[in-house]
């Protein structure tokens, strides 16, 4: 080999920044010279299957001078495009890290796998190095000669090998750099997107919803408390991110709390944090929900469930920002904005002696009042292509089109599930769809009664007939006597009583102690 050339190549493939880059000017260089016939170089590839990692050499760059004027040296494919580690010669190399040098191929037949090809393109000897760095086996470069090639130019070649597999390495690194580079600014962008797109997460355009997008703009730069109001389903939680999000405090956290499944024995651990030692299982400190929203929203979900015994433990946090952990008598302060939010209507509970009125008016500083869908029909076709969408995502199916009877038909429906039903109908109808077109057989043409195994909805009752309120409490104190009674006084549990009656555990518990009862048996959530 020529000690000029082979310099000159190590100075250009140092120069290279892409893997390609670098193989391409190995195997050209090498191929540069008179009486190389081919260069190849295979590289080390690995996946992961049911018997773990699998590891093989797969052929990456080829140059040459065949005699065969039909034959392509830079093939990629082909009967040796793969070795099988360990795998005759090239696979051998890889293997034991060792170089092979067969001077005179003619002596050792038993390498020669295609002895047509090596006679009708004169090769006379076979040289292969591995392709080593940081101790890792990159791959093999190997070449075959047509004169016999010298110890020395052997031994060259291991140097040129060890360069070539820096190259190699420094080049894959330079390009994982560059992938990591262009995925961050992907990932700018979208959050850039995100963050300026107004209400991203939030669709339709009917007036009833522009009024609470009008008024989540207004309030959000604010302080103030946030009152959401509305029916189950609306996307109450929805609003609340957005008024988060669009705060001053949007780089601190958004903690939500279901006050609905919070049992009332742990309501100040749950809100304000205990010491270890402060009850049976506290086993450690623990840190409550307004400290670790402190900088940031406190989103209280279903804040009407809150028992009242409770509430003026609310309500003083919310006025001076102060409590005490659990067993501690350290106070401690949080800066904290909370939203709440209810499907009940406060005013009311207020007025009934249920909720605590001086915590209501505390609490609807910024009332908004999120409409129900069947208020805001014109947004009920874009959800349902937002959730069209969704589902064609989640569930890895083809997007189906939402023709304009299909619309029609789910703008036609009451919707009492509001917007969650929504996105439930669409999810079933496409698993039900099967990539075919979506079909809506529960739901009535116009008059928003569910059929075919759904419930049905009966029509409105005569005023006159309507029960009163201590009928429904009365009705509901029987049902629950009844399901404990058949549970054995059980509450939680696959047999117990609230699993009867398709409640939470931690709900039963609260109508037991509302209605006064006290069950045989009854279970804390711990």
């Amino acid at each position: 080999m020529n000690l000029e050339a082979m310099q000159g190549l190590m100075l250009a493939i140092a120069g290279a920044d892409s893997t390609d880059d670098v193989l391409r000017r190995v195997v050209d260089g090498i191929a540069a010279c008179e009486t190389v016939a081919l260069c190849r170089i295979w590289l080390v590839r690995t996946a992961d299957d049911a018997h773990g990692e699998t590891r093989w050499l797969q052929l990456a760059a080829s140059a040459g001078n065949l005699r065969d004027p039909q034959a392509n040296p830079r093939r990629l494919d082909g009967r040796f495009s793969r070795f099988e580690i360990g795998d005759r010669k090239v696979g051998r190399v890889a293997a034991q890290g060792t170089g092979v040098l067969l001077a005179n191929v003619a002596d050792d037949p038993r390498w020669i796998a295609d002895p047509e090809w090596i006679a009708a393109e004169g090769i006379v000897s076979f040289a292969a190095q591995p392709l080593v760095a940081r101790g890792a086996t990159l791959g093999v470069l190997a070449l075959f000669d047509r004169t016999r090639l010298p110890d020395a130019d052997f031994r060259w070649l291991r140097t040129f090998a060890d360069h070539a597999a820096v190259s190699i390495a420094s080049a894959r690194a330079y390009e994982e750099i560059e992938r990591l580079h262009r995925q961050l600014e992907l990932e700018n962008e979208y959050l850039r997107t995100e963050v300026t797109e107004p209400f991203s997460d939030i669709h339709g355009s009917s007036p009833a919803l522009q009024k609470v997008l009008r008024q989540v703009e207004m309030v959000a730069p604010t302080d103030a408390t946030v009152l959401i109001l509305g029916e189950s389903g609306v996307g109450k939680e929805l609003v609340a991110r957005a008024i988060h999000e669009r705060s001053a405090r949007r780089d601190r956290p958004l903690i939500k709390v279901n006050c609905g499944s919070i049992p009332g024995e742990l309501f100040e651990s749950e809100f304000f944090g205990h010491v270890k030692g402060s009850f049976t299982g506290a086993v450690r400190d623990r840190v409550g929900r307004f400290e670790l929203a402190n900088g940031g929203s406190l989103f209280l979900d279903e804040i009407g469930e809150i028992p009242l015994v409770h509430q003026s433990k609310l309500l003083r946090v919310l006025q001076e920002g102060t409590f005490e952990r659990v067993g501690e008598e350290k106070t401690r302060r949080a800066d904290v904005r909370v939203i709440a939010a209810t499907n009940r209507d406060l005013a009311v509970e207020s007025n009934a002696g249920r909720f605590r009125s001086d915590l209501y008016y505390r609490l609807s500083v910024f009332p908004i009042e999120v409409p129900p869908l069947r208020e805001r029909r014109e947004d009920v076709a874009q959800l349902a292509a937002h959730f069209i969408e969704r589902s064609a995502r989640s569930l890895n199916l083809r997007k189906p089109k939402l023709t304009r009877a299909q619309a029609e038909q789910l703008e036609a429906y009451a919707w009492p599930g509001n917007v969650r039903e929504l996105g439930h109908v669409i999810e079933r109808a496409m698993i039900l769809a099967r990539g075919g077109p979506l079909q809506f057989p529960e739901l009535g043409p116009s008059d928003g009664v569910l059929r075919r195994g759904s419930v049905v909805r009966d029509p409105p009752m005569p005023a006159a007939e309507l029960p009163t309120l201590a009928d429904l409490r009365a009705r509901e104190r029987e049902v629950i006597e009844a399901a404990l009674a058949r549970a054995g006084g059980k509450v939680a549990g696959k047999s117990g009583a609230a699993a009867l009656l398709g409640v939470p555990a931690t709900t039963l518990e609260s109508k037991l102690r509302a209605l006064g009862l006290k069950p045989a048996r009854r279970t804390v959530p711990r």
